[in-house]
């Protein structure tokens, strides 16, 4: 049974497995359509629809996917995709558990330059997984080595196939995505990775981050690795950007870091902003922006509650503890509206970007006897002290003013 209510401008779907008739009353029209499909095998495909220049555009759906192991709870999913502020929404979310035996699919990707490759990679890499992973035979044997090879040539293909795609197009399309790909059952999980959207899981409650961001400036590890690769490539950074252009250096599309570079650099002395004398200088040995994924697995032990997948329209205003704890809280009061309640928090931050969120529950903690999370009682007294103290200047300094 599917069902669907509007509040202004959000929507909440909640889906059962294994049926095949849904049933749904008209939506508000400035709310996005949610296509969930079940497959014959009861396998669950989500994807949010498209919207051009709506200021919010949020969906959440809820669904107890078909448990891959006997005798344990179904992982539950939760999902929202927010557009916010952006003239146009370059994210996108995919949930799918057919096709690849007892492990369940989910992706956010976050397109940039325009919403094209993103759109080819909601089909295209899904595909590409499912076909290297051998329809699921090399997640069940548990090879990590043949894994993560078979995710590796699976990101690298279908980037190939989009570069291919993008150059045959009319018009001239610069499209990119980044991709946070997680291929989960209730006792591993794998994590396909490139950009900088992020995964982070709750481990009784302990926050534990599983993707590193792929972008051209910090002191992180992973940041000064993908300088020293662009720079080796040929590449220079300016103002955290490859060229002056693009924040992320690992991500698919984006076609003029790629096969059209010597182009790019006849575009970039056309429009002045570098000379002849310095594109003389320029010697590629490499691409700047590439698609190869980082590749990790995570045994989810009993202690892990759930996992949280977001672009970074979210992480980009909030700590990833933060996003745990209050995740937590929200599982804990309201169940599957925790999706929205976390997208909102980001928007009331200011965040302007679009913003996706996918969140797996892994269905082990009962959220309603979970006790409410309070701060320590110290804290609380220092807080309360600073506050009455405020307050008393204020008093005063009215008192004097008067």
């Amino acid at each position: 049974e599917l069902t669907r209510s509007c509040l202004t401008h959000r929507v909440m779907a909640l889906l059962r497995p294994h049926l095949h008739r849904f049933h749904s009353n008209a939506l508000h029209q400035s709310a996005p359509h949610i296509n969930p499909i079940v497959d014959a095998g009861g396998g669950l495909v989500v994807y949010p629809t498209y919207g051009r220049r709506r200021r919010h555009r949020c969906s959440a759906i809820a669904i107890d996917a078909p448990s891959s192991l006997a005798g344990v709870t179904p992982i539950r999913w939760g999902y929202t995709s927010v557009q916010g502020f952006r003239e146009e929404m370059e994210d996108d979310i995919v949930i799918r558990s057919e096709a690849l035996d007892s492990f369940s699919f989910a992706a956010v990707f976050d397109g940039h330059a325009g919403s094209s490759s993103v759109k080819f990679l909601r089909e295209e890499l899904y595909k590409g997984c499912v076909e290297a992973l051998q329809v699921g035979s090399l997640l069940k044997g548990g090879d990590f080595g043949a894994i993560k090879g078979a995710l590796v040539e699976a990101f690298e293909s279908v980037d190939q196939s989009l570069l291919k795609w993008l150059e045959t197009k009319g018009e001239e399309d610069e499209s990119g995505s980044t991709a946070t790909v997680m291929l989960i059952r209730n006792d591993v999980s794998y994590f396909a990775h490139i950009g900088d959207s992020c995964a982070v899981l709750s481990r009784s409650g302990q926050i534990e981050e599983l993707t590193d961001s792929h972008r051209p400036y910090g002191s992180s590890k992973a940041a000064v690795q993908e300088m020293k690769r662009i720079k080796d490539a040929g590449g220079w950074i300016v103002n955290g950007r490859i060229c002056g252009d693009i924040a992320v250096s690992r991500a698919f599309g984006d076609i003029r870091f790629k096969t059209k570079k010597h182009e790019m650099l006849k575009k970039g002395v056309d429009e002045g902003r570098w000379s002849e004398k310095f594109v003389s200088r320029i010697e590629f040995k490499g691409d700047m922006v590439v698609a190869t994924p980082d590749i990790y697995q995570v045994p989810l032990t009993s202690d892990v509650e759930f996992i949280v997948l977001a672009s970074d329209g979210l992480w980009d205003y909030m700590k990833s503890k933060d996003v745990v704890s209050f995740v937590r809280e929200q599982l804990r009061e309201h169940g599957n509206l925790a999706c929205e309640a976390l997208a909102q928090v980001a928007l009331d931050r200011r965040s302007e970007d679009n913003i996706s969120i996918i969140i797996a529950d892994l269905g082990r903690t009962e959220w309603k006897k979970l006790p409410v999370q309070r701060q320590n009682m110290v804290v609380e007294l220092v807080q309360a002290a600073a506050t009455v103290g405020i307050v008393t200047v204020g008093i005063w300094m009215t008192s004097l003013l008067s």
